[in-house]
């Protein structure tokens, strides 16, 4: 096998657990219900400087239900997770109204990065429960995560290592500009 070298030296911080480059304001006002140590909780919070709390959080979009936020440990370049802005673990804790803009916000998303990152297919899913993968069991999330032919998808199983092709602070503004 050839000897060739992959550097994601950004992905550093996430490997060596550093919290700094996720601290970020604390929120004016919480979702009712909320876990105040949940990241996805905290992405749905309100805050006194909006826009600087959503690129901390890496927060590409939200609805009056629902928000979609950058993966900080994606599987691929534009790997998002789009939550239920209330902390529910169950899908029939979801309302209509949450369940329709989730499925909204994947259809608009979709679309976005076919066009934006040239996706030529995508990975969908919720892992329900830890015993199903959930990292986090207690607040539903949705994965989105786009492919493409040979988008290296091999790393994981022969070398233990994930390719990623684009920085999440490049990634988060392309997809701010883009929904401009």
């Amino acid at each position: 096998m050839d000897q060739n070298r992959i550097w994601a030296p950004w992905r550093l911080s996430y490997l060596l657990g550093d919290k700094s480059a996720t601290a970020g304001p604390e929120p004016e006002a919480w979702v009712e219900g909320a876990d105040h140590h949940c990241f996805l909780c905290r992405a749905a919070a309100s805050y006194i400087d909006e826009a600087a709390a959503r690129r901390v959080s890496l927060v590409v979009d939200s609805g009056r239900h629902t928000v979609a936020l950058l993966n900080r440990f994606p599987y691929n370049n534009g790997h998002l997770l789009m939550a239920p802005r209330r902390h529910v673990g169950q899908l029939h804790e979801l309302n209509n109204e949450e369940h329709l803009e989730i499925m909204h916000m994947l259809t608009r998303f979709t679309r976005l990065f076919s066009d934006l990152i040239k996706a030529e297919g995508f990975n969908i899913g919720l892992n329900l429960n830890r015993t199903a993968g959930a990292g986090v069991p207690g607040h539903l999330h949705w994965h989105l995560v786009p492919r493409w032919t040979g988008d290296s998808n091999f790393m994981p199983v022969t070398c233990d290592a994930r390719v990623i092709s684009q920085s999440l602070e490049a990634l988060w503004e392309a997809v701010a500009e883009a929904r401009m």
